[in-house]
């Protein structure tokens, strides 16, 4: 009986807080530019702060040239004409690192040039780069389809998993990662995402396969994804990278499986279609 009591009132905290935030995402994609801009900008730069301090478990980081770069490629992806801009800045990151940890080597003796590098580029790479796709996605003749497929999918993906895993899961997925995640979840989630997207697809209209190709990236990377944080916590020894999202963690909790699927959709109907 306490463990059901557990679970409703873990249920109804996840649910109120995860229905908060995904009114907030959508209406920012219906409104578009410049306020999806600023809430993409304030869940990547919160997102990339929670990253940082997280690997700052194992490493020196450095967190001014990380969020400067992060804002610069933001800001590049919207008002610059040409989005290969980002790729300068991106390159420079980690070098104007290496100038400061050569300063500090020459001055104090010591230096992290290595971690602090690698580091920070690393969390451009993973968090700055996919909200910047999203924020160029919105640009997109199917943006507003793309962006509400995308986020609806992937959070058809976590209830499923979470509510299919929570009562019948019992075969573990990847216990030495996640010791909660079951394949009865995994898949459980894949099913979620793609009636999701099929519902979409009906509401909406329109010819289903582009719509369930998402919802299949979304079912099955996205839950790939949530893994891949889940180690990066693990190695950090820590539970969540924040408590922004109660019932959720941080912002990097909620939206870690977000940036695998924006990457993919990004590249798909972005650059290939």
């Amino acid at each position: 009986m306490e463990r059901v009591n557990l679970f409703q009132r873990e249920l109804i905290v996840r649910s109120a807080s995860g229905l908060a935030l995904g009114l907030a995402i959508l209406g920012g994609i219906y409104l578009g530019n410049p306020y999806w801009f600023a809430l993409c900008l304030l869940i990547c730069m919160a997102s990339l702060g929670e990253y940082y301090r997280m690997i700052s478990q194992k490493g020196h980081v450095s967190r001014v040239v990380g969020f400067g770069a992060g804002i610069s490629s933001l800001f590049a992806a919207v008002y610059s004409e040409d989005p290969a801009v980002l790729l300068p800045l991106l390159a420079a990151a980690p070098m104007l690192v290496l100038f400061v940890e050569l300063a500090r080597k020459h001055i104090l003796g010591e230096s992290h040039g290595i971690t602090s590098s690698g580091g920070t580029a690393a969390g451009i790479l993973y968090i700055v780069l996919p909200w910047s796709f999203m924020v160029v996605l919105r640009d997109h003749m199917w943006g507003t389809y793309l962006l509400v497929t995308l986020f609806a999918c992937t959070w058809s993906c976590d209830v499923f998993s979470y509510l299919v895993g929570s009562r019948w899961g019992e075969t573990p997925l990847c216990p030495t990662v996640s010791p909660k995640k079951t394949v009865e979840g995994f898949l459980g989630g894949l099913t979620g995402s793609l009636l999701c997207g099929g519902c979409l697809a009906y509401y909406w209209g329109m010819a289903p396969f582009s719509i369930i190709l998402i919802a299949l990236f979304c079912g099955t990377f996205g839950q790939v994804g949530d893994l891949a944080e889940s180690l990066l916590k693990r190695e950090a020894g820590i539970k969540d990278t924040g408590d922004l999202i109660p019932g959720h963690g941080g912002m990097l909790d909620r939206f870690d499986s977000i940036l695998v699927n924006s990457v993919l959709v990004f590249f798909v109907f972005g650059v290939l279609w």
